[in-house]
């Protein structure tokens, strides 16, 4: 099976599982507050454990060199997400003005540029990277994609709070980057390196509790759909032309570059799986943190992971000609 059909399948499975969260918080079965603490138990314990467990395997030098092309894919992923949405999202936007913007002649500033740059740049890599790259390579696929989730991690905590807040919160950033999921990457790096590895028993109870991982992420991100407006999210222009830098126009860049290149198929397109998910749900949190437009923050989370059913397997074709 192509990696575009697997993608496609993969996806629809995620799909149908974000309708029943979001019918579950429509019905009251769900609400807000238990849906922030299965958000918290995926963070905090299915992620890392996800991640941890691709690093017990075998060490070869092989792995190694992947793992080491996978972080400096992911540099310059992270590096070209930032120089695209900072030319075309603009605080003063040289295109989309009058009528058929959502901005005013009177007030043609954008005053949620950094919400929007912020959602073309970082990608919801840990809700729905993982079970996705899980989906089409399996642990070696989750192996290579913890090299995008570190330059994530660090630069989320990093040019993402200043972006957002204006400000960096030093306190608030050293904490997150001591998170389990940083932990969880480090640990089972040095593992792999000097080849430790748990006993079956151990192994196979954290498979059982990583297992979650998809239904849950994928419940949390439909009660996360559920709590956005999202018929009025629909009506925005700019949720459209944002959502089409960050879904198509950085992907495939990204895919032209390092098509050009002789890349392993499988670290490649993880690389490109990882950057063409949408918008981070994590630009909601700060933006409620920092008092920004959360309330568009949830749309561009919401319309981008919609769209996102189409863009992914579209993208996937492509890769497939390209390399």
């Amino acid at each position: 099976m192509s990696v575009s059909s697997i993608s496609l399948n993969q996806i629809v499975v995620m799909f149908i599982i974000i309708l029943i969260g979001f019918i579950c918080y429509k019905i009251k079965l769900i609400d807000s507050e238990t849906n922030k603490q299965l958000s918290n138990l995926l963070l905090m314990l299915v992620n890392p454990l996800v991640i941890f467990i691709s690093y017990q395997r075998e060490f070869t030098k092989e792995l190694l060199h992947g793992l080491l092309i996978s972080l400096l894919l992911a540099a310059v992923t992270h590096a070209v997400a930032i120089f695209v949405s900072y030319v075309l999202l603009r605080k003063r936007s040289l295109f989309f003005k009058g009528k058929n913007s959502d901005l005013t002649d009177e007030d043609p500033a954008n005053p949620d540029v950094a919400i929007e740059r912020f959602s073309a740049i970082y990608s919801n890599c840990g809700f729905m990277g993982i079970p996705l790259v899980s989906g089409v390579y399996g642990s070696e696929g989750v192996f290579y994609l913890t090299a995008y989730m570190t330059i994530f991690n660090i630069l989320i905590w990093t040019h993402g709070i200043v972006m957002i807040a204006g400000k960096q919160d030093k306190k608030t950033t050293i904490k997150m980057l001591m998170s389990p999921t940083i932990f969880a990457t480090v640990l089972g790096f040095v593992l792999f390196i000097i080849q430790i590895q748990f006993p079956a028993a151990v192994l196979e109870a954290f498979t059982y509790v990583a297992g979650i991982n998809t239904p849950l992420a994928m419940l949390v991100a439909g009660v996360t759909i559920g709590q956005t407006q999202i018929a009025k999210a629909f009506a925005k222009f700019r949720v459209y032309y944002t959502t089409l830098i960050k879904l198509l126009i950085i992907p495939l860049l990204l895919l032209l570059l390092y098509s050009r290149f002789s890349i392993d198929k499988p670290i490649l397109i993880t690389a490109v799986l990882a950057a063409a998910c949408p918008a981070a749900a994590t630009g909601t949190l700060f933006a409620l943190r920092f008092d920004k437009n959360a309330l568009y923050a949830s749309e561009l989370f919401a319309i981008t992971t919609i769209f996102s059913l189409g863009s992914i397997p579209f993208l996937m074709a492509i890769a497939e000609l390209l390399t």
